[in-house]
């Protein structure tokens, strides 16, 4: 019964919607997964989980009126133990952030904090939706920001070439190119909150690729949270009308391919189908009459069914919350909201060219949906 209640409050079967922020993040950066790519997903496991013990230790009071079948007021878990499992679990994201080097230590530090003040002090004001938002966007960033930085080790050097995102607050450890010793560990600093960057001759991510992943990721997250806070007691219509609208522009956001990639990182779509990796050419000779070669149709057709399970898994239950918006259906609408979020991830990876990690981040669907099935991801 321990081990249950302990499930419950951590939501395991919500758990596997968080790799794919970090293999997302990757992709968008331009960049392949690696050691660094690790430690990101390891760290973001902990820190959401850190962030649903928290949850649960800062609603104990209003769940002990609304839900008291929770694992807190239910009495099966002291809200100390839950407490200490949110620090805990907190410490070691940062821990494993710190080993894929200072940039990733840099943002994962501001997404504790997002999590920490979202569920102490904003899950119940206007900011809430946003803070959500803010954490899975900042998640992806994780991602980006830890791949190919941390073979370098933990001062963040990066070995191979390409652009280091480096979201920060305050002093930016960035020196030097970013192909070379110097691209995340030297001493120069910047001014404000913002990311900077590293330019590098091999690809187009960086900034361009994984800002506009971040904010599609956090948009879907968003929406999905304005639902959530009617789960209790239902009654809105606009909320989920609203989400719809959202998923659907998303969707077609998604399913385009993101800009600058046929041409400069077609190599990540090549190598995952079995290329080696080469940079895309052009065959030589007429090509209007010609078919497209399979490694530039099947990207778009991978993009295009990933875009389609987002959309269905979202989007149905979110009509039938619009229509007849009762607790159960409002909760049906956030648990496929947030079951959503592995095929968006999948479909923003293989929107950037890597279709074989859009590919392996879908394997996580059948576990997350039979997990729901014993345990509730909301």
């Amino acid at each position: 019964m321990t081990a249950r209640a302990w499930a419950e409050l951590l939501r395991v079967s919500a758990l596997f919607t968080v790799p794919g922020d970090a293999l997302a993040g990757a992709a968008a950066s331009g960049r392949r997964p690696d050691r660094g790519t690790v430690l990101a997903v390891g760290a973001s496991l902990c820190l959401y989980e850190a962030g649903m013990a928290l949850n649960d230790w800062a609603d104990r009071d209003e769940d002990a009126i609304d839900r008291p079948h929770r694992p807190i007021p239910s009495g099966r878990i002291a809200p100390g133990a839950a407490l200490a499992a949110a620090g805990a679990l907190t410490a070691a994201g940062l821990g494993l952030a710190a080993r894929a080097g200072r940039p990733a230590l840099a943002v994962a530090t501001g997404l504790a904090a997002t999590v920490w003040a979202y569920d102490l002090r904003l899950k119940h004001t206007p900011a809430g939706p946003a803070a959500m938002a803010a954490a899975r966007g900042l998640d992806l960033l994780l991602g980006a920001a830890a791949t190919g930085v941390a073979a370098g080790g933990a001062t963040g050097r990066a070995t191979g070439p390409g652009p280091v995102l480096v979201p920060v607050k305050g002093p930016v450890p960035v020196k030097g190119p970013a192909s070379g010793r110097g691209a995340a560990s030297g001493r120069g600093s910047a001014s404000g909150p913002g990311a900077a960057l590293g330019s590098g001759p091999a690809t187009t991510g960086g900034v361009r690729g994984v800002l506009p992943a971040a904010a599609l990721l956090g948009a879907h997250t968003y929406a999905v949270t304005a639902v959530s806070r009617h789960e209790a007691h239902g009654g809105s219509t606009a909320a989920p009308l609203a989400a719809l609208g959202a998923v659907a522009a998303l969707g077609a956001a998604a399913v385009h391919e993101q800009r600058g990639r046929r041409g400069d990182r077609g190599t990540d779509a090549h190598r995952d189908l079995g290329g080696r990796g080469e940079p895309h050419r052009p065959n030589p000779g007429p090509t209007h009459d010609a078919p497209e070669p399979l490694a530039a149709t099947a990207p778009g057709l991978v993009r295009t069914a990933l875009t389609g399970s987002y959309l269905r898994t979202a989007a149905v239950p979110l009509l039938h919350a619009a229509l007849n918006p009762s607790p159960p259906l409002t909760q049906r609408a956030v648990g496929g909201g947030i079951r959503a979020m592995i095929p968006l991830q999948a479909a923003l990876a293989a929107r950037a060219g890597a279709v074989g990690t859009g590919l392996a981040v879908m394997a996580l669907v059948p576990i997350a949906r039979a997990l729901s099935r014993k345990v509730s991801p909301t």
